[in-house]
């Protein structure tokens, strides 16, 4: 199984997604965390609370009754009379931040495709539908590195905290303000995809690595940090220690 399980109880599992494995697919032949978790459990059902995009690691908790799942989910959407269910997460993206620390506001609607999402300036959308999308962000760590093709290379290593649950949100903001994320195929420019290609980092540099929220029956306030793990991570290996 590639899912690894970091804690579990009689209500809740929470578990750490690689990078490169989908939170739930409907193709029969591709595994998926949603599936793996089923068989271990022996039980066609599990509450899914959040997801992450494929390419991107990280932190997930999975409702094991439906009594968990809604409570979870209503943290999640800051409904729970015990607060909201906290991520954050690390991404590397190529180049320097305008500032140390920001927020980074924009109206978000999908692609023609529906695969992807674009930023909107008027906020209009395709047929009305942008949504409004907010995080912020503070620069934790700056590297410079040497290539063959790029000689004066800068990477950048954020951390990023989310006012919204937007699909593929901080891809798209960060790409849209031109911070492509490292190994970020479908949203990275041209820059971004070359030097990702030369690094060999083939999976978003992007990592759910925080997740707090309280527990559903026990109303005990539970944390859990992990250390990313991706290939991109690698270039600030001095600051995880």
């Amino acid at each position: 199984m590639k899912t690894r399980i970091l804690y579990e109880d009689k209500d809740l599992l929470v578990i750490q997604k690689p990078a490169g494995l989908a939170t739930q697919t409907a193709r029969v032949e591709q595994p998926d965390v949603v599936s793996e978790l089923k068989n271990y459990l022996g039980s066609p059902w599990l509450g899914i609370v959040h997801r992450l995009d494929q390419p991107v690691e990280g932190l997930l908790v999975f409702g094991k009754n439906r009594a968990a799942a809604a409570a979870l989910t209503a943290q999640l959407k800051g409904q729970g009379k015990d607060g909201e269910l906290n991520k954050r997460y690390y991404c590397v993206f190529c180049g320097r931040a305008p500032e140390e620390s920001g927020m980074l506001t924009d109206y978000l609607c999908r692609d023609s495709s529906g695969n992807a999402v674009l930023i909107d300036a008027d906020g209009a959308g395709q047929n009305g539908g942008a949504k409004y999308a907010s995080l912020k962000y503070r620069i934790v760590g700056v590297t410079e590195l040497s290539l063959p093709e790029d000689t004066d290379v800068v990477l950048s290593l954020a951390d990023v905290t989310l006012q919204t649950g937007r699909f593929h949100q901080i891809r798209a903001q960060f790409a849209g303000h031109g911070m492509s994320l490292l190994g970020d195929g479908r949203y990275g420019d041209s820059r971004s995809r070359r030097i990702s290609e030369l690094l060999g980092i083939r999976c978003a540099a992007l990592c759910a690595y925080c997740l707090d929220f309280v527990h559903p029956v026990s109303r005990k306030p539970l944390h859990f940090q992990i250390r990313p793990e991706s290939p991109g991570f690698s270039f600030f290996s001095s600051f995880f220690g």
